[in-house]
């Protein structure tokens, strides 16, 4: 059951469905239900979301939310993300209280990932 007044449900554009679930489900384990050929939900284990049939992408440049996930080895998930065909778009870097870094998915939609340690 949702939780009253948190947030329950993120999405995001793409334009390549089979990209982008290649590279959730291979850099952070996530899975997929198709609905149709314009929508598609993920579950990351703890939050669900979709994906719209898009051109566009998501991105801080343009004035977008900011997704940030979390990782106990943020080195390990760079290679990840990397290996996967992600962009490290701002390597990581110390923030007060841990260190992030960001990336670009195969639509273009900037996320981060941070750590505390």
């Amino acid at each position: 059951m949702p939780i009253d007044q948190k947030i329950d449900y993120v999405e995001f554009p793409a334009a390549d469905f089979k990209a982008i679930k290649s590279f959730y489900t291979k850099a952070f384990g996530w899975t997929f239900q198709d609905f149709g050929d314009d929508y598609c939900s993920f579950s990351d284990g703890k939050l669900d979301g979709g994906f719209f049939k898009s051109t566009q992408r998501s991105s801080t440049e343009n004035g977008a939310a900011l997704v940030v996930l979390y990782a106990k080895d943020l080195e390990k998930t760079v290679d990840s993300v990397t290996a996967c065909g992600g962009i490290v778009v701002r390597p990581v870097f110390s923030f007060p209280g841990g260190r992030r870094f960001h990336f670009t998915d195969p639509n273009g939609n900037e996320l981060a990932v941070w750590s505390d340690s």
